[in-house]
């Protein structure tokens, strides 16, 4: 981890000093998870890609402002959160800010959990082509605010922390928020399958690939 990120800092430190060229090295292993991101909040392919391509340009126009605060990889998913979020104000698909609730932000406001969460779903029933159909549409219909959150914490992998920073929101804001999505997805994917074993970790990352 650590050599790959002072790899980064290198790499970043040449591009600035115009070796372009070394742009693509740096942004190579984050282009699915910039593409999958931005999909899973726009649901239109060739959107995406377009998205996708334009999270590179504002990356790469925009990189001297990189400061190493945080993680290049969570730097770069801000931008496509950003980039995600302003195509669907665009299209006025979903309010995104107003779907934000007035006692959303206190840390333990949690919907009770009647439905054990989406996660409890077997694993041997998601990795059929069919469930994975059935769980990208559950995802779909999540809010905005609801379904990204889910993306960088259940698909991307992102700690707390670097979910918040990547959102512009606080920690306890990503609990709840994390919270009320796993238990919504459930609800969707209750008629169709039934909780049991908890599924791998990284499960619904690879239901995407």
């Amino acid at each position: 981890m650590q050599a790959t990120v002072e790899r980064e800092k290198e790499l970043i430190t040449r591009v600035i000093a115009g070796e372009n060229d070394l742009f693509h090295e740096l942004i190579r292993p984050y282009e699915r998870m910039v593409y999958l991101a931005i999909l899973t909040m726009l649901r239109n392919e060739q959107e995406a890609e377009d998205a996708s391509q334009e999270v590179m340009i504002n990356a790469f126009r925009h990189l001297k402002s990189f400061r190493g605060e945080s993680k290049f990889s969570t730097w770069l998913v801000t931008i496509a959160m950003n980039e995600a979020r302003q195509r669907l104000r665009k299209a006025k698909a979903a309010p995104v800010d107003s779907l934000d609730e007035g006692k959303e932000d206190r840390e333990g406001d949690f919907t009770p959990a009647v439905l054990t969460d989406w996660r409890e779903i077997p694993s041997e029933a998601l990795e059929k082509k069919e469930m994975r159909q059935i769980l990208r549409q559950a995802v779909d219909q999540l809010p905005p605010i609801y379904r990204e959150v889910l993306v960088l914490r259940d698909l991307e992998e992102l700690n707390q922390e670097e979910t918040a920073s990547a959102l512009g929101i606080n920690v306890p804001l990503v609990k709840v928020r994390l919270h009320r999505a796993r238990m919504m997805l459930q609800k969707l994917l209750a008629p169709t399958l039934r909780p049991a074993a908890p599924a791998k970790k990284g499960f619904f990352g690879r239901m995407f690939q």
